[in-house]
């Protein structure tokens, strides 16, 4: 396998990079301060991390978005983060406004999929109504891993106005954030977008964050062909598919919505 760690050199340059790219877009905007939601996970927790150090605490503003598939010690986590950094955090329950478009739409009671979106759109339209109020940017906590195979919710997750940590992989995620000091049980939970019960990211990409990070890094983003990224990484050829495939099938999510060419 190989490793797309970065050394120590490069974690002091690249916080350095994300801070500063932070800071611009607020700046740019004519913002004053930042919203991003806490889920608990490593993700936002890293972006929180950087926001303080960009901005200062009292100009991020952190939202806990609880659905009834959340559970107690990812919500805990969120609130310790916004706890450890002294920033402002409010806790929003998300199910009640899920109920309501069920009211409206029973049809899609029971399936998973929808639902778990909706709870992600949900929790987007709760992060720019705070956003807008306070004149505030919605800070995305996407990674590069997550975009390149689609792993997020169209107009959910994905519906903010810039990604800082959008360009690391997962793995640099992780190294990234022990490098700020967050606590190793944040850092090394395991990874869930809690969009229904029991959901794990690995268990639902059908792979574990090493390998995929550097199947795309070789492969996705790489030059290397199918056969060379397994004979590199000691995977078999299934694997590789299975990625490029997400790859492929995802590409909608990354592009603006399509138009036709105009008429001459």
């Amino acid at each position: 396998m190989i490793d797309i760690r970065f050394s120590e050199a490069e974690l002091e340059q690249r916080r350095d990079h994300l801070t500063d790219f932070i800071r611009q877009q607020v700046d740019d905007a004519g913002a004053e301060g930042a919203v991003l939601g806490l889920s608990g996970g490593i993700d936002s927790t890293l972006t929180a991390h950087l926001a303080v150090d960009a901005l200062g605490a009292d100009q991020v503003h952190g939202l806990v978005l609880p659905a009834e598939v959340s559970s107690e010690d990812n919500m805990s986590d969120a609130e310790r983060v916004a706890e450890s950094l002294e920033i402002s955090a409010d806790v929003i329950e998300v199910e009640p406004i899920v109920d309501a478009l069920l009211a409206a739409y029973p049809e899609a009671e029971g399936d998973h999929v929808a639902v778990g979106n909706a709870r992600a759109r949900v929790r987007a339209v709760l992060n720019y109504l705070v956003a807008n109020h306070e004149n505030r940017l919605v800070l995305g906590t996407g990674n590069r891993s997550e975009a390149a195979v689609g792993y997020f919710t169209k107009y959910g997750d994905g519906a903010v106005d810039c990604h800082p940590i959008g360009n690391l992989y997962k793995v640099q995620v992780r190294q990234l954030a022990r490098h700020l000091g967050v606590p190793d049980d944040l850092v090394s939970k395991p990874a869930t977008a809690e969009l229904w019960a029991d959901q794990t990211d690995e268990g639902e990409l059908g792979i574990d964050y090493e390998t995929l990070d550097a199947i795309l890094a070789t492969h996705i983003d790489g030059p290397l062909s199918d056969d060379a990224t397994c004979r590199l990484l000691e995977v078999d050829a299934e694997t590789v598919t299975h990625v490029r495939e997400m790859y492929e099938a995802s590409e909608h999510k990354r592009n603006a919505p399509p138009a036709p060419e105009p008429l001459n």
